[in-house]
């Protein structure tokens, strides 16, 4: 018998997460709050106590810095997933994202990649302040889908 459950939004991403991570050591989870706090959102309570600080890291208040630091450890050959408390929050990376990620591969003739993921949160945006509740999904229009080598879901 197939049964199929019914879970949060919030408990499919940290089963997720916690997959990736499970089944693969070179993959690490970043950002800020993602350990102690348990994430922005909860997304991934649990996973510091589960798998230590190596690998479940808590950074500065420096979205540019540290989706550098995440290209640079894909780079290097990890697999980082990178949280961004939220998309407008993306913008202070927009450099990192679209003139390094997204451009490396072309720029290295086809002899690096950038295994990386940047997870961000967008349309949820109540009761929380200016700077947290923007909807930037459609602006401009489709804005992440529009930079060349940058796959969004």
């Amino acid at each position: 018998m197939n049964e199929s459950a019914e879970i949060t939004y919030r408990e499919a991403v940290r089963r997720a997460l916690r997959e990736a991570l499970a089944r693969d050591d070179r993959v690490l989870l970043m950002g800020e709050d993602v350990g102690a706090y348990g994430g922005a959102y909860a997304c991934s309570k649990g996973l510091l106590e589960e798998f230590g600080p190596d690998r479940v890291r808590d950074t500065p208040l420096s979205e540019g810095g540290f989706v550098g630091a995440g290209i640079g450890a894909a780079l290097g050959g990890l697999r980082p997933i990178v949280e961004v408390m939220t998309v407008n929050f993306s913008l202070l990376a927009l450099d990192q994202i679209v003139n390094n990620a997204a451009t490396i591969r072309h720029m290295s003739g086809g002899q690096f990649s950038v295994p990386l993921v940047i997870r961000m949160a967008t349309g949820a945006g109540r009761q929380l302040a200016a700077q947290h509740s923007h909807s930037l999904e459609n602006w401009p229009p489709d804005m992440w889908r529009m930079v060349a080598a940058l796959l969004t879901i």
